[in-house]
């Protein structure tokens, strides 16, 4: 099943790798030649080169590599040849929603009507723009139980950090921030969560999780009090466990004054099923990159609107996109006295939220539920079939249903054979496939988190069962193949530790390590 190169088809049977493009490099020769500048440009405006002050020219030259066009697009299509995604095989990152996104949706985003707009453009020229920020805050306010939506932040962890300043804004408000200074956070909790609520100013509490992997009452309750600004939560929680008591956590928290903020990376697996605003939740981000179909991983493109319930609305960042029916005019509303002010340039990362806008009118009411139906199918397929190999078993409450993903532990597998986690998600990319997030949550020992997502077939999930099923009899029987592993892939395995202190980030950090 492993034999063969599964990454680049290039140079097959050597394995080498991709050389850099400045190693390629070779003086005078041209990619290409710009065009000389007309002869009516040039009375105009002169030579342009010499309006610019010396102060500011280069002395030295810019040292870009000289490769002929050719050469250039082979040596970029061999390092994609490289890259893994989506597009070209299993992805199942748990927590990250890595799904199949529909190409409709990028046609439509980079048409020259969408990609070709400019942000200082005068609003008379931009009403269609506006009406699809305008609509798809309606959308996303109707699907979360929010009263209104704002599409400025640009990833899950900034909508974080704007939800908890609206928090923030809320209490200073009523004049109780002095005193409300702790946000609530489970100890499964994503760790952006009490990342952002440091970021906010907020000191940062942390409760355990109860046999069933779900929030402890007791605990809650034991640390909720006056000094409680919020509790930060998402559901279906980290482990793929719909959190059944939310409705006495979200009483817990309101009767102590504190506010819920909705965690909304899980939102796949409750897409159109259940409202966050129902729940009892007060605020909740999107993150329009995983549950609404944007390509993300690799630092973006993201978005992550947040939206609030009507008590909060007027804290929202500025602008918000409001619609006159008088003028039949979509417009930006800047005269907002209680607004926390900006959180990112102009009005959000415009071509995501037109995918996002997209993929839910191609869906409807119907296909959002679908999306949350087959995540959830997949999702418990995955969790049964795999808990029933040998090494491998589902933490906290086997038998209970997982929603969109699905923790396993492979701490049986460690303790009998050595094979941890980490060298199974490493032998996993022989088979070319992506391996799913290790060693999180921390409350799960040698923890393998699993999101199938709703776009891959029950052939795939079953090739992925047949995987894990091969790496457990290896382990068992020759685990110095799992421990060496990867095989297969154009870079062995690295030096993590080492990689993360010493990073090379680019090529003169390139040179200085190679000495």
């Amino acid at each position: 099943m492993t034999d063969g190169f599964n990454q680049a088809v290039w140079k097959e049977k050597e394995k080498v790798l991709v050389p850099l493009i400045f190693e390629i490099s070779v003086q005078g020769r041209v990619g290409h030649i710009l065009p000389k500048p007309c002869e009516k440009v040039v009375r105009e405006v002169g030579d342009v080169l010499k309006t610019i002050p010396e102060k500011i020219k280069r002395k030295t030259p810019i040292g870009l590599p000289e490769v002929p066009e050719p050469q250039l697009t082979r040596h970029y299509l061999h390092l994609a040849q490289m890259n893994y995604a989506v597009d070209l095989g299993f992805y199942p990152l748990g927590s990250c929603t890595m799904k199949y996104n529909p190409k409709i949706n990028e046609e439509i985003a980079k048409t020259d009507k969408v990609s070709r707009l400019h942000p200082y453009q005068d609003i008379s020229t931009v009403q269609g723009a506006l009406e699809v920020l305008y609509t798809l805050e309606k959308m996303l306010a109707e699907i979360s139980g929010m009263a209104r939506v704002t599409l400025q932040p640009s990833a899950g962890a900034h909508g974080e950090f704007t939800g908890l300043c609206i928090i923030r804004k809320h209490h200073e408000e009523k004049g109780e921030l002095e005193f409300r200074r702790e946000i609530i956070v489970p100890d499964s909790a994503h760790g952006t969560n009490p990342a952002s609520a440091s970021m906010a100013g907020f000191d940062v509490v942390t409760i355990p999780s109860s046999a069933d992997g779900c929030v402890d009452l007791e605990a809650l309750k034991t640390a909720v009090g006056k000094q409680t600004a919020g509790l930060m939560l998402t559901n279906p929680n980290t482990l793929g466990i719909f959190e059944e008591d939310i409705l006495e956590i979200s009483g817990t928290v309101h009767d102590n004054g504190g506010l819920l903020y909705y965690d909304g990376a899980n939102l796949n697996g409750v897409l159109n099923k259940v409202r966050p605003g129902d729940m009892g939740f007060d605020i909740v981000h999107f993150n329009l990159h995983k549950t609404f179909s944007t390509p993300h991983g690799g630092g973006g493109p993201g978005a992550g609107p947040v939206g609030v319930k009507e008590e909060l609305v007027p804290y929202l960042p500025v602008p918000t996109v409001e619609y006159s029916e008088e003028k039949d005019v979509y417009y930006l509303e800047y005269n907002r006295p209680k607004s926390v002010g900006k959180v990112k340039g102009f009005y959000g990362n415009f071509g995501v939220i037109v995918k996002a806008y997209s993929y839910i009118l191609s869906l409807g009411a119907e296909g959002l539920n679908e999306v949350a139906e087959v995540a959830v199918l997949n999702a418990n397929y995955l969790a049964k079939k795999i808990g029933e190999i040998l090494g491998f078993s589902l933490p906290y409450v086997s038998d209970k249903p997982r929603k969109h993903e699905c923790v396993i532990s492979a701490a049986r597998l460690k303790a009998e054979t050595g094979v941890t986690a980490l060298d199974v998600a490493k032998r996993m990319l022989d088979f070319g496939m992506h391996a799913p997030v290790v060693y999180f949550p921390q409350i799960v020992e040698e923890a393998l988190m699993i999101e199938p997502t709703e776009t891959e077939t029950k052939e795939t999930l079953d090739r992925f069962i047949s995987v894990m099923q091969t790496i457990s009899d290896e382990a068992y029987n020759s685990p110095e193949k799992v421990h060496s592993a990867p095989h297969n892939t154009s870079v062995r395995r690295v030096d993590e530790v080492k990689a993360a202190r010493n990073p090379i980030l680019s090529w003169k950090m390139y040179q200085k390590h190679r000495g």
